[in-house]
């Protein structure tokens, strides 16, 4: 139950996104914009901020890039293997499963950085800002890889300028260089850093969809288990092999089971696929983090 109090103020601004969107005059046209605002400048300030607000020791923090790398690395085999397997490779479709995959790796950064406040404090934000800078061009290489062959931009011209990425590799360049804002500068930085967790959780709500999963049902569950089941063992057995410190520990686990990234279906659509079932699969995927994020941080009892 303490897990389930501790996330709920996270999921209440879900629901409440969701609500505002579907029985108010906030509809899509008005969250569109929001969402923007939220992923273009919003968001990279919040985490440029959370990376250069405490010195950064890289070593102390390489257990855990380590294990960030290594969780995602297993997800994205998982992910790719899928039609390969005797069972499910026959039942699924091929161009869904190149826009599905990302599903199983991918993670909301929004919700991520609300919980690791929640959880760990300033030390939790600086950890899964790290995380986000390690981990958001591989996810980002990863999503655009199977579906590059139809896609009418390179990928490569995609990642350099991927706010996130940009916001990540300035912050940690300034973090080791010294750099520190101004004590005139950081009650604004606050301010706007507050403002796209809020936002973003809220617009995460008002994107979700319920419409286009009737096909492609083994599909859906096959990302949808790597992504709320095998990644949360996977991260709760690399914390007993590399014997992470507890607060890593904690970011770890809540990393493995977050939802998958809301603007995946933005992503897909975009190169030329089924925009609206990967819509479906993260309305679900969101769903099921309300059933994860307790599991996963549930076992922390067992260290």
């Amino acid at each position: 139950m303490h897990y389930a109090q501790l996330l709920f103020p996270d999921f209440s601004l879900i629901l409440c996104g969701f609500v505002l969107c579907r029985y108010t005059p906030l509809n899509r046209s008005v969250w569109e914009p929001v969402e923007s605002l939220v992923y273009f400048f919003l968001f990279p300030v919040l985490l440029f901020q959370s990376i250069v607000r405490t010195p950064l020791d890289l070593a102390a923090a390489s257990s855990l890039i380590a294990a960030g790398l290594t969780l995602g690395v297993s997800a994205i085999a998982m992910a790719y293997g899928l039609p390969h397997l005797p069972w499910i490779g026959a039942r699924i479709d091929r161009r869904d499963h190149a826009a599905s995959a990302q599903i199983a790796f991918r993670f909301n950064s929004f919700i991520a950085l609300a919980l690791a406040d929640r959880l760990a404090g300033a030390q939790g934000l600086q950890l899964i800002a790290v995380l986000i800078g390690v981990c958001v061009p591989l996810f980002n290489v990863a999503a655009v890889w199977p579906m590059a062959r139809h896609a009418r931009r390179g990928f490569l011209r995609e990642l350099v300028r991927n706010p996130l990425i940009l916001a990540t590799a300035s912050g940690l360049g300034a973090n080791l260089a010294g750099f520190a804002l101004p004590g005139w500068l950081e009650p604004t930085v606050t301010r706007i850093g507050a403002s796209s967790l809020a936002l973003g959780l809220m617009a995460a709500g008002a994107g979700m969809r319920f419409s286009s999963l009737a096909h492609g049902r083994v599909l859906a569950v096959a990302v949808l288990a790597i992504r709320h089941l095998a990644l949360p063992l996977v991260a709760f057995g690399l914390t007993r092999l590399l014997a992470l410190p507890p607060a890593q520990t904690t970011v770890l686990m809540a990393f493995s089971a977050l939802p998958t990234a809301s603007s995946a279906y933005v992503l897909a659509a975009r190169m030329g696929y089924n925009g609206a079932y990967v819509a479906g699969l993260v309305t679900l995927s969101t769903l099921l983090g309300m059933v994860s994020l307790p599991f996963a941080l549930s076992l922390l009892r067992g260290l």
